[in-house]
Order: structure tokens, then sequence, then C-alpha cells
């Protein structure tokens, strides 16, 4: 069983994230096989919530909901949902087609509830300029921290993902001037150069995956999305585990030590979920841990 390629893979050039809910009244098994055969795990990454193996009556270690953090400053948005598809492709209009053909392969048991069409910018840039995921794990680092293994049959080659929506306030971050943008994340923008002397609310020194106990490696595939006015970045990160996300994730709202992320100064999540990954066993998803 070997994971999802699209984890490793590049960044595409357009993306399509899908989120669905259950529908109570029919049975999931059907629809989640037929959209396991369909799904090959690089132009279609198939991640699978909490309640789908609730409804299927199947517990294992690790797949949990996202976190409620009531002391959060500011506050962050729990959407959890039954489904989440990654569509990843060169041209956004197939990406739209081949949305709409999954959409009918699994309904009614699944409804779309919510799609964001992101894309790739400039050398993977956020839309503020700064270079996303400089300190992703590479090669074999990056299997140990995205990939669980020692689990067992059919958990053995997936991986956990978290997925945010957060938009940008582009007018705050506008009216910064470039140290202080700068300062938020704690690079310089067109180097991409780590500040020697950057505060400690800075996004560098909030989440420097190296300084947690364990340490706390993810491998991150984020992209920008726009939709009307607004814009911002769909946050993706894969693990063995959601165990260092979420170590991160308290740590940029201060539950460590009561300081929190500089990025909150012009951006905020909108949406949260948590997705198990299931490996792939030849040419589609493989479902062996769900029964």
């Amino acid at each position: 069983m070997t994971a999802q390629t699209a984890i490793f893979d590049p960044i595409p050039d357009h993306a399509r994230h899908l989120f669905f809910d259950l529908n109570p009244a029919v049975h999931p098994r059907a629809a989640l096989q037929a959209l396991a055969a369909a799904c090959d795990g690089q132009s279609a990454v198939l991640g699978i919530g909490l309640n789908v193996t609730q409804a299927l009556g199947v517990q294992f270690a690790g797949l949990r909901s996202f976190p409620v953090l009531p002391d959060a400053r500011p506050p962050i948005p729990a959407t959890q949902h039954a489904l989440w598809l990654w569509l990843r492709g060169d041209e956004p209009g197939d990406l739209l087609l081949r949305g709409h053909v999954l959409q009918a392969l699994i309904a009614p048991a699944f409804k779309l509830t919510q799609a964001i069409v992101s894309f790739r910018h400039q050398d993977c840039r956020d839309l503020t300029g700064y270079e996303d995921g400089t300190e992703n794990p590479k090669n074999e680092a990056a299997v140990e921290a995205a990939v669980a293994q020692g689990q067992g049959t059919g958990i053995d080659g997936s991986s956990f993902a978290a997925v945010q929506q957060w938009l940008h306030d582009f007018p705050r971050f506008d009216a910064m001037t470039r140290a202080e943008q700068d300062n938020c994340f704690g690079r310089e923008r067109d180097s991409n150069e780590e500040l020697d002397d950057a505060p400690e609310s800075a996004h560098v020194k909030r989440t420097a995956q190296e300084d947690f106990e364990p340490e706390a490696f993810v491998v991150r595939r984020s992209m920008p999305w726009v939709a009307d006015a607004d814009a911002g970045l769909v946050f993706l990160a894969f693990g063995k585990s959601f165990d260092a996300f979420e170590a991160q994730l308290r740590r940029m709202t201060g539950h460590d030590d009561g300081i929190s992320d500089a990025l909150f100064r012009f951006t905020r999540p909108l949406t949260g979920g948590y997705y198990w990954c299931p490996s792939v066993a030849g040419n589609a998803i493989d479902l062996t841990a769900l029964g």
C-alpha cells in the first residue's frame, strides 16, 4: 500500500476543493466504494471524515473531528464535513466538470456543501508574496512526517489531512510597512531568508517544527483562492497523525505562552476540518480499514 501520491507531488497549476456532508437517510458504503474506485490519489485525493466511519460502524485510532479551542485568540472555526476531495490539474474547467461527475457518483448519499477554487501563484507563494511551505521536510523525512506506519493493515500508507480556508484582509496588510509585513512572517519576502531578529510573534517562531516536543513536522500543500472580492489561502497539511498540526495551531493561538501568531493581524480561518486519506492499492483508494 502506498500513500496517495499528490501528497508529495508538486503543487498543481489549478485545484478544486470539494466538501460533502452525509445524507442520514442513505447508507454511505456503496457511494464511498464507487468514489474510491474513481479516485487515483494523484489527480483526485480522497479524505474521509469521522462521521463517515461512525456511520459505517468502524473505529480506529487517530481519526477525530477538527478540535474546538475555546481559548483560541482569535476564534478558530471547526466546520467538519463528511468528505473532502482535492481535485488537481492544469485547467480549471476540466476540474469543474470532473467534480460534477464525482458529485453525481456519490449522490444522494453525500451532498456537496462547499467548493473552493484554488491555484498556484508564482513559485508557490501566498497572495501576500511570501513563499509557502519553505520548511517542508523532503524525501524520506517527508514520508516519515506525512504517512502512517506500523499501525496495521489498511492504516499503514495512509495520511491525515488538516484543511482550512483562510481569508486575507488585504487593505490591512497593504497598510503595513514592509518591515511589519516581514516581521509577521519572520522572513524577508523577496529572498525568503529567515530574519535573525524576528519577533516571538512571527509565524516562523510560532510554527518552528523542530521546536516542539515531539517535533511537529507536516507536509504543506497550501494554495491561494479567489472568489469575487475575497481571497486568501487554502491551508492544507498532511501528517502521520493530526498531532503535529494541532500542536502548531495551539501555539499559533497563544495556548502555549499567551503569544498569538502575527499572521492574525491580517488573516483568519473561515473553516477547519480533519480528513483521513487512505492509501492507494492499484489505481484506486484502499478502503480495507473500513471493512
